[in-house]
């Protein structure tokens, strides 16, 4: 193996070393060491390669760099006749140095120097004494230390002599194997743990764990205020508030993040647009997403859950209706006033000739739903507007008989007792009527078919005053409308 290609392997081997962390790396004054070395020779000296020693004296500077003067001599034998020769080098030489690791580096050199081939030249040349005087030499070559302790280090490179003086000109190459000891060294330190030392470091405070540039300062890619390496949602839409982790807040849940939410207080469930607003198609207030009755026309009164009502149950909506107090089973108009009144469609004059006698039709049988269902107190949870399951065998059957007659609706009215109880507020038993109207609704049931009524405290069914009494009077009845 030539000491060139030998050089080589031991770099390739180094810079398989796991790096260090740079905290623990060191600034270094001054160097001092001797290695053993082996010098190939060209076929023009008329030298084997030789083993020799030499020693050198180094300074770093700033910038990576460091000077470095060298004395070396090897002892060679001639080809022809096996006499030995003194070989000496002095040279000068500039290193750039690349710190690796804890107490490690490689190193680039280049340099001058003058090479001796034994004594001065005799008058007369003596046949097989090998070559004799001085030539200038440029100095190449490449190298690595390696740390033993954090001031001592295994040092070796390849190097190139190159013969620069008069008309014959040749290189020689070798390389060489030992140690350094950094005088005046010490340590350096990266007090944020970036990966930049503090000396290089522009933002010493940096966070651990923060990904930094070439400059130790943080890097924060979506501009949110926490940067890279601690931001767990590193992509947050620019403008959008973000927890201590980066990730984006949505205070009211409705998926647009607040900074970018303008409408930050949406009700949960409610359908938004792209600014986190809520949609309304129907615009009757309540919003999609919570409009159990999307398809309100426009102008009708709704409850809290969107759907219209229609209070005295002429089949025209409250907010629609401007006649909104018409007795029970009285024809109106399209406006919801008795029919004749203001806004009646005309009527139509009778046809022309004698009346055909009607072809008599067979009784129809009478629908389910003409009964009246009865729902009593202890259908609901004791002092709430919760049903009970056993209030399910009464619903479905109402269920059932509104989808067997389509065109049929019904009232859900409510009757109280007369104390001062919360459960018999009128409040109260609107949320029973609510409970419900929503329990049909989940069945097929179309809102505008289920009227709500609440009566109160009139028609008790008991004069009994003790709670069983009371009781007795809180109902919900379910009865078709005409």
């Amino acid at each position: 193996m030539t000491p060139v290609r030998g050089a080589a392997c031991l770099l390739l081997a180094f810079l398989a070393l796991p790096p260090q962390p740079a905290a623990a790396q060191r600034k270094y004054l001054v160097e001092a060491g001797a290695a053993g070395s082996v010098l190939s020779f060209d076929a023009a000296t008329d030298l084997n390669a030789g083993p020799g020693g030499l020693i050198r004296l180094g300074f770093w500077l700033p910038f990576k760099l460091s000077i470095e003067g060298e004395g070396s001599l090897v002892k060679p034998k001639t080809n022809t006749s096996s006499v030995g020769v003194n070989v000496t080098t002095i040279s000068l030489s500039t290193l750039y140095n690349v710190i690796v690791g804890t107490n490690n580096s490689v190193y680039l050199k280049a340099g001058i120097g003058s090479t001796t081939y034994g004594g001065s030249c005799p008058a007369v040349a003596i046949p097989g004494s090998g070559p004799c005087g001085s030539a200038a030499t440029i100095i190449g070559g490449l190298g690595f230390r390696v740390g033993i302790v954090p001031t001592v280090m295994l040092r070796a490179e390849g190097v190139l002599n190159r013969n620069i003086s008069g008309s014959l000109k040749f290189s020689n190459f070798g390389g060489n194997l030992g140690l350094s000891v950094m005088l005046g060294s010490k340590k350096t330190t990266d007090s944020d743990g970036d990966g930049v030392l503090d000396g290089d470091d522009k933002c010493p405070g940096t966070p651990h764990g923060a990904v930094v540039d070439k400059k130790g300062c943080p890097v924060d890619t979506d501009g949110d205020g926490v940067y890279d390496g601690l931001d767990q949602c590193p992509n947050t839409p620019h403008g959008a508030k973000v927890d201590s982790v980066g990730c984006p807040v949505d205070t009211d849940g409705d998926g647009v993040p607040d900074g970018l939410d303008r409408c930050p207080d949406t009700p949960p469930g409610a359908k938004v647009d792209s600014a986190g607003c809520p949609t309304d198609s129907d615009g009757d207030g309540v919003p999609d997403g919570l409009d159990r009755c999307p398809d309100t026309p426009k102008g009708a009164t709704v409850d809290a859950l969107g759907c219209p009502s229609d209070s005295d149950g002429d089949g025209v909506l409250d907010g629609l209706d401007q006649c909104p107090n018409t007795p029970p089973g009285t024809p109106v108009n399209a406006v919801g006033c008795p029919a004749g009144e203001p806004g009646a469609p005309p009527k139509q004059p009778p046809a022309a000739g004698p009346p055909k006698p009607e072809a008599a039709k067979p009784a129809e049988p009478k629908p389910e739903a003409a009964r009246t269902f009865v729902l009593r107190d202890d259908a609901f949870a004791p002092g709430s507007a919760r049903l009970r399951p056993v209030a399910s065998a009464t619903l479905d059957s109402v269920a059932a008989a509104l989808a067997a007659a389509p065109a049929l609706r019904v009232e859900i009215g409510a009757y109280t007792a007369r104390s001062r109880s919360e459960i018999d507020t009128r409040g109260f038993a609107g949320l029973r009527i609510e409970a419900i109207r929503s329990y049909l609704i989940s069945k097929g049931v179309r809102p505008l078919r289920l009227v709500p009524k609440v009566y109160g405290p009139v028609q008790p069914l008991t004069t009994d005053t003790s709670a069983a009494g009371r009781a007795g009077n809180r109902r919900i009845e379910i009865k078709p409308l005409p």
